[in-house]
């Protein structure tokens, strides 16, 4: 339909066009918006900051999807749009998961409230056909995606712990999985331009979250992340297919793409958990323990700490770079590279969490 040279010129400028219109929405939302997204904190919203600021970056996210959405539907599909199962369902899933967090921001929503709706969101993606195709039998691969999807919702929103944390985190995956889309051609495919959106949407949005931050994404902007993440890593890692048809990605392959793409999230929640659990105290109950605040207690400054993110991420980038353009046939080697990789970098993190000194604000 369109050569690659007029798509990528045609992208760029829509990238650009979605980053500015972030930042004017952001910019409009913090003048006029004062008390909007301002709630009372109770124990499981516990924050690094203790300054009091709006959590509306969300719904920029939210507006980037549904513009590019549209845009697809007018540029690429014009007899079909809408028609595709996989769009349907996951434009219906992030649509409940940002009205959920949405609710929760104004309302502080139970939790079963939460957790039911975490739980629709990964059946509307397993019924639409988005579910991960690992095993021979249909039901574990379903549960495995339900508990990916509801995995994914809350450990993005346990990482929104800290200023620009979770938007840099969310953009890495992001361009994760668009590098493994554009390494296999499909520049035209809906995903490629929903990622544009979202991704353009947190580019402009850090603007704003970054260390001095003036706003937080919210439960409506984690809760979509989350779902939105789950989605398309389960497209392009969980089911990820070579550009080659000759050559069939392994199970190995596939959970290694994972891990090293979600290593932080994936890192930071598990490491929390066990810690929680170890000192008898509820894993869902907020406070100042992620990683991110270790690392803070170590001595590096809340910037700091985006940037050692921000590298990790990097090396994550690269890592999958190799794996999906350079390594034809998976071999056993590779695994243990990979997952030997992943586990240095939680081994890390968690043994950070040992020797730092805990602040007097961390939870007692």
């Amino acid at each position: 339909m369109y050569d690659s040279e007029y798509l990528f010129f045609i992208y760029t400028i829509f990238l650009g066009v979605i980053i500015l219109f972030s930042l004017v929405f952001n910019t409009i939302l913090l003048k006029f918006a004062t008390n909007l997204g301002i709630r009372d904190q109770d124990e499981t919203t516990i924050r690094w900051s203790s300054v009091v600021k709006p959590a509306l970056g969300g719904i920029s996210f939210y507006l980037g999807f549904l513009i590019a959405a549209t845009c697809y539907g007018i540029f690429f599909d014009q007899e079909n749009v809408f028609k595709d199962r996989g769009a349907l369902g996951l434009i219906t899933a992030t649509a409940l998961a940002f009205i959920m967090g949405l609710a929760d921001d104004a309302y502080n929503t139970k939790p079963w409230l939460k957790f039911f709706t975490q739980t629709f969101c990964g059946l509307i993606l397993v019924a639409s056909g988005n579910f991960i195709q690992i095993f021979d039998q249909d039901i574990l691969n379903y549960t495995l995606t339900i508990v990916w999807v509801i995995g994914m919702m809350n450990s993005i929103n346990m990482l929104d712990n800290m200023d620009s944390i979770t938007s840099v985190v969310s953009i890495f995956i992001i361009i994760i999985c668009i590098v493994v889309l554009m390494l296999n051609e499909a520049y035209t495919h809906h995903n490629f331009i929903l990622m544009l959106g979202v991704v353009g949407s947190l580019i402009g949005f850090l603007f704003y979250n970054w260390n001095p931050s003036k706003m937080f994404m919210g439960d409506a902007g984690s809760q979509f992340l989350g779902v939105f993440l789950a989605a398309i890593s389960i497209k392009y890692l969980w089911n990820h297919q070579s550009a080659n048809p000759l050559i069939v990605p392994s199970v190995q392959q596939q959970i290694c793409l994972v891990f090293t793409t979600f290593l932080l999230p994936i890192s930071d929640t598990t490491i929390v958990v066990i810690n929680r659990i170890s000192k008898k105290k509820s894993p869902f109950i907020g406070g100042k323990d992620h990683t991110t605040h270790h690392l803070s207690y170590l001595g590096l400054s809340d910037s700091q700490v985006g940037f050692v993110l921000i590298g990790i991420s990097t090396i994550s980038l690269l890592l999958i770079v190799g794996a999906v353009r350079f390594i034809a046939e998976w071999q056993p080697i590779h695994t243990t590279l990979y997952l030997g990789y992943c586990l240095v970098v939680f081994a890390t993190l968690f043994l950070m969490t040992k020797i730092s000194k805990f602040s007097k604000n961390e939870t007692k």
